[in-house]
């Protein structure tokens, strides 16, 4: 009786530590869920609307034009997302976690980053903003979350690591976003704009698009650094875009270059007065038999090579009025090589 009471109770004991350790959560499971529970509720849906007009009728109707993901950026009511959700669009609604809709005015938007910022009025105790990692910080190996709606599944979750760092995505209107963070987390469409996580919680890039051949995820995510994001946002929410120094300069296309086997940038012309007719600049010259005669070509700024109008202006991007920037010069008219210093003029 003594051996059945005891065999009993040994079985009692396995049976419960068998449930008990089938149950319990992995440090990684705990991790994954604890940053979800503190970050869904600074994610955001992001619906657009086009104004369609019936010829036959003369009636304006909205269409449904598409859907990503937004992040709360802070409690006045700006939301973040990507600027291809929200381009072209004539109503923006902005749907909260707990389903509250609101619809969005655009403060600011950047193409060239891929970046937009919204505003809704809602109220301040119902939007709660992530706190802010540092993407420079980041290294490959490092765990990730990404939180979107990918095909209108609202506030799903994807957890990976971070892939490579410094990639390069091109923009659709063909300007390069630079470090940008390649991650092996799911992310599919209606994913961009949502935010990506270190495993602290913390934001450090927002989702932007994905290498595929299908349309749907292959392992390689991209999403643009939290620090990239924060340094522009102040700009969209004060002029409503980007700002550059002023230069005076504008150029030649790119391809024009490439066909004529010129390795830089071909200036075409000189603002009158500007930082770059004080620099001694030249533009292209027409002569007396309606020829025209490239002068100028840039070949390096600040001792880096540039081949391309988008390399110029992103080290142009990096600067601010009245610095310096050092120009390396091919002056093809006289065959010299040159350098110099312009002085950039105020935001233009």
């Amino acid at each position: 009786m003594k051996h059945k009471i005891l065999s009993y109770i040994i079985f009692i004991f396995l049976y419960l530590f068998i449930c008990k350790a089938g149950f319990s959560l992995t440090a990684f499971e705990k991790n994954n869920i604890t940053v979800f529970k503190h970050a869904k509720n600074a994610v955001v849906s992001v619906t657009t609307n086009t104004e369609q007009l019936n010829f036959f009728s003369f009636q304006v109707s909205q269409q449904e034009q598409g859907s990503g993901t937004g992040i709360i950026w802070d409690k006045s009511g700006l939301i973040i997302t990507n600027y291809h959700v929200i381009e072209s669009a004539d109503k923006i609604t902005v749907t909260l976690r707990n389903q509250f809709q609101y619809t969005a005015q655009v403060i600011g938007s950047s193409p060239s980053k891929d970046l937009a910022v919204l505003k809704i009025k809602a109220p301040q105790e119902i939007l709660t903003p992530l706190p802010l990692g540092n993407s420079s910080l980041l290294q490959v190996g490092n765990k990730v979350l990404a939180i979107g709606n990918p095909f209108g599944l609202s506030t799903s979750l994807s957890v990976g690591i971070v892939s490579a760092l410094n990639r390069e995505l091109t923009t659709e209107n063909k300007r390069t976003i630079r470090n940008i963070i390649q991650t092996d987390a799911a992310i599919n469409p209606g994913n961009s704009g949502g935010p990506l996580l270190n495993a602290k919680g913390e934001l450090i890039g927002m989702t932007s698009q994905i290498y595929s051949t299908s349309g749907s995820n292959s392992g390689i995510g991209f999403a643009i650094p939290v620090n990239t994001i924060a340094s522009i946002i102040p700009q969209l929410v004060k002029y409503g875009r980007l700002r550059h120094p002023q230069t005076g300069l504008s150029f030649v296309r790119n391809a024009v270059a490439r066909q004529l086997h010129i390795h830089g940038i071909i200036i075409m012309a000189i603002k009158p007065n500007s930082p770059a007719s004080k620099a001694g600049l030249l533009g292209l010259q027409e002569t007396a038999n309606n020829t025209v005669t490239i002068r100028d070509v840039i070949t390096a700024v600040d001792n880096k090579k540039v081949t391309t109008i988008d390399a110029f202006l992103n080290i142009l991007e990096t600067h601010k009025p009245q610095d310096t920037l050092k120009l390396s010069i091919n002056r093809l008219n006289t065959k010299q090589h040159l350098t110099i210093n312009l002085v950039l003029g105020s935001f233009e």
